[in-house]
Order: structure tokens, then C-alpha cells, then sequence
């Protein structure tokens, strides 16, 4: 198998110019950078599969190429054109939103840029007073699951298992029948029905 030098010269200088468009601040060259790494790609898988063969076909007997390459190269143009597509619809909405398609700088990011860096400051530990802790959170006030009763929504039921004793809210007591002669008294002695 020999590879053109050619080819290879051609897909590294399509690398080099894709990942150089993409460290640009304009949408519109990280666009033309995609599409730049997507070529290059694809002649790389070019490059991979070697001499070109015959299609394979039932009862022939000659020398097949590989179809694993050639799937591959139909998946990457599927992908560079699906976020093609999206980046081409993110410069359009940026272009009609601020009329430029270049990305700015967050007010956080400038202010996080503008503090001293002094590694000293992050490296020293900080000493809790309890240190059989097992948890960031050992008070049940800053605790992160809160577990919801009835008495938070009228929709819950009180029976799910927890590891916390149940709180129960104080229910007016029941009101008994006025009615005693409506019960019909079992052998036993309990209501039957």
C-alpha cells in the first residue's frame, strides 16, 4: 500500500488551518474552522483506507476494499453538516441579537481574570472542630434532601420509609358516631358490617 505524500501534506495543513480558524473569536471562522477539521478528517479516513477495490457482490471472487472507512467517512459528513447547521443558526441568531457574530468576554470571567492568583491561599486547609463528620453538611438546616411531609403538601403520604423519626402533626381527634344504634355488633364483640 502506498500512501500519495501529497494527500498527506493536504490533510495536515487542513488540521492546521481548521484548529487556527477555531481559536478565533469570530463565529464565522470557528464555522469555516469546523469545516476545515471535517475535510481534513475525512481525507484522513481517505488516506486509512488504502487502494481502492471492487464492491463485494455474491459470487465474485476479487480483491474487496474495506467498508469500515467508507462508513466512517458517511458518519463524519453526517456530523459536519449537522453542526454546521447548528453553528450556522447560532451566527445568524448572534448576528440578529447584537449585529456581530464575534463572542465576547462574560463580566465574570473578566473580574475572575482581573483577581491575584496567590496559590498560597488554596493550598491551606481549613480546620474543622468536628472531625468525625462524615458530610460538608451536618446541620439538618443545610442539609440538601429535604424530606416532604403532609403537612408541606396536602398530596404526600406520611408511610414512605425514611431514617428520621416521623413528626406528626397534632389531627383534631375524630368525632365518634352519634349514631350507635346504625352498628350491628359481631359475636366477638367488634363491628361487622
Amino acid at each position: 500500500m502506498s500512501v500519495s505524500l501529497v494527500l498527506i501534506v493536504i490533510m495536515g495543513v487542513l488540521f492546521a488551518c481548521g484548529v487556527y480558524a477555531m481559536l478565533e473569536r469570530s463565529l464565522t471562522r470557528v464555522l469555516i474552522g469546523f469545516l476545515l477539521l471535517g475535510n481534513a478528517a475525512n481525507l484522513l479516513l481517505l488516506i486509512v483506507m488504502g487502494e481502492p477495490g471492487a464492491a463485494s457482490f455474491f459470487g465474485e471472487e476479487r480483491e474487496t476494499s474495506d467498508p469500515l472507512p467508507q462508513a466512517l467517512t458517511l458518519t463524519a459528513i453526517v456530523i459536519t453538516f449537522a453542526v454546521s447547521a447548528f453553528l450556522l443558526a447560532l451566527i445568524y441568531r448572534s448576528w440578529q441579537l447584537g449585529r456581530a457574530d464575534t463572542v465576547e468576554d462574560d463580566l465574570e470571567d473578566v473580574a475572575l481574570r482581573a483577581r491575584p492568583s496567590d496559590e498560597d491561599e488554596m493550598d491551606v486547609e481549613v480546620e474543622d472542630e468536628d472531625d468525625d463528620a462524615t458530610t460538608d453538611f451536618v446541620d439538618s438546616d443545610a442539609s440538601p434532601i429535604r424530606l416532604l411531609r403532609n403537612a408541606d403538601l396536602a398530596g404526600i403520604r406520611d408511610d414512605a420509609p425514611s431514617d428520621r423519626p416521623l413528626r406528626r402533626r397534632r389531627d383534631p381527634e375524630p368525632e365518634a358516631p352519634d349514631d350507635h344504634e346504625d352498628r350491628d355488633e359481631g359475636p366477638d364483640g367488634g363491628e361487622s358490617r
